[in-house]
């Protein structure tokens, strides 16, 4: 079994190459909830339901969120009537976020996560990374923000000075799921509201020693591929490249995956940890993709 580690972005466009050359059942996806929150009445973990319409070849590629081919009616009725969302959540897209605010109320989140998957004909078994809710505030130059309204009313402008975030326990099935593969791949998400959520749960670092672990960085440079992970790395004192991801998991980090125009960043990142893998990295396409899980899964030993 492998497990990946996964954010909403970068790591579920590597899923998507994954997904073509491994066994689906054999993969366990461990997804962050740091994010979720209700919009509208429903309960939204966008991350999760990302994983889960990559998986389902369902995603919009072109915008990592929501359905391809979705219809916004109810979006744009609600602002017509003076109901604006902060989200734009697409009719498909709700449908799902309903569906599990209402299976959330009889079973839980991970339980519901289950159900979805197994409605929406995916094998592999996704979870959440915690039942419990999760708060984040994001400290910047113009106050104390939301996660989202720093993201999307912001559009990520403000200065980032520090960030904090809740702690929660691990949903069932978490650490034993890290225990019990054979690797685990942390996906090129924010390391920061993605990955290091996870990494903070109970029992998970412990976990991660004792299994092989490799990591693609999202970092290129000195930026991120995508999003505001390089704020929330300076933020908190952390070198934005790939250097600052391997010291961030060098504590259980056996290999890192880094873009080939990053190459002479090799010689540093050995201090940290014994293995190096350089390549492609941007998955501007599925062939792209495919190649860079290739690497990844032969590098397993």
């Amino acid at each position: 079994m492998i497990t990946v580690l996964s954010g909403g972005t970068g790591t579920p466009k590597l899923l998507q190459g994954i997904k073509e050359i491994v066994d689906t059942k054999e993969l366990t996806i461990i997804v962050n909830t740091l994010e979720n929150d209700y919009f509208s009445g429903v309960y939204v973990s966008a991350d999760i339901d990302t994983v889960l319409y990559t998986m389902s070849d369902i995603i919009n590629d072109e915008f990592w969120y929501g359905v391809k081919g979705d219809t916004f009616i109810t979006h744009e009725r609600l602002a017509e009537i003076g109901c604006p969302e902060l989200l734009r959540i697409g009719d498909i897209d709700r449908a799902t976020k309903i569906q599990k605010t209402q299976l959330m109320e009889k079973y839980g989140l991970a339980r519901a996560c289950e159900i979805q998957a197994k409605n929406m004909g995916i094998e592999s078994r996704i979870i959440p990374m915690s039942e419990e809710d999760s708060e984040i505030t994001i400290v910047s130059d113009i106050g104390e923000l939301e996660f989202h309204d720093f993201l999307i009313k912001h559009q990520s402008e403000p200065e980032v000075l520090d960030l904090r975030f809740s702690n929660v326990a691990p949903s069932e099935g978490v650490v034993d799921a890290i225990r019990n593969s054979k690797a685990v791949i942390i996906g090129p998400s924010n390391p920061i509201t993605s990955i290091l959520p996870i990494l903070s749960l109970e029992g998970v670092r412990e976990a991660l020693k004792d299994t092989y672990v490799i990591a693609v960085s999202p970092i290129i440079g000195s930026d991120a591929v995508s999003g505001p992970a390089s704020k929330f790395m300076k933020a908190l004192d952390i070198e934005v490249s790939s250097v600052g991801v391997a010291d961030l998991y060098k504590d259980f980090l056996d290999n890192i995956v880094i873009d080939d125009k990053d190459s002479n960043l090799e010689p540093q990142l050995k201090q940290i940890i014994n293995k190096v893998t350089i390549t492609n990295t941007i998955m501007n396409s599925l062939g792209v993709k495919k190649n860079l899980a290739q690497i990844i899964i032969d590098s397993i030993p």
